[in-house]
């Protein structure tokens, strides 16, 4: 996976993230790899990614930081994952995914965004058939990024 593929992600991330969230303390936490199938904590939004490349952004969290991301978006509290709070994980997946790949286009790289779909549960695994270990980039939220936590989530490789 080219670094040139994943650093509009992470820096979308941040930037969206500090920008909808009013303030709160946004960091990056430590990169790390996992293998092509892997749990997911609860509440995923996945964008497919397709283009000069195949693959998949995954906004992996689990149901109490998808609560928080969304009280603080909108401005109220949620004890419930209702319509709004979806929604709401929804709208942060296509805005980091829109403005990562805007940056990509820039560079001269042709992407297309499919909609994001949003998965909720317990249980849930997600497979990853491309044969490319997914790069994950935690976001850490509030103070010392321990209100909330946003797994940014990539598997990107070049079309053969």
């Amino acid at each position: 996976m080219r670094v040139e593929y994943i650093n509009p992600f992470v820096e979308s991330a941040l930037n969206i993230l500090r920008e909808v969230l009013g303030g709160v303390e946004v960091k990056r936490g430590s990169l790390y790899l996992k293998s092509s199938s892997m749990s997911i904590m609860g509440v995923a939004a996945l964008v497919g990614l397709a283009g000069d490349v195949e693959g998949r952004v995954l906004f992996d969290m689990t149901k109490k930081s998808a609560l928080y991301v969304a009280g603080l978006m909108n401005g109220e509290e949620f004890t419930v994952l209702d319509e709004m709070v979806k929604a709401t994980i929804t709208e942060l997946a296509n805005m980091i995914t829109a403005q990562a790949v805007t940056r990509l286009h820039d560079l001269g790289f042709k992407f297309d965004l499919t909609p994001p779909a949003l998965f909720t549960g317990d249980n849930m695994e997600i497979s990853n058939n491309l044969e490319v270990e997914a790069l994950i980039v935690p976001m850490l939220i509030g103070q010392n990024g321990e209100d909330a936590r946003v797994e940014v989530n990539v598997v990107i490789r070049e079309r053969i």
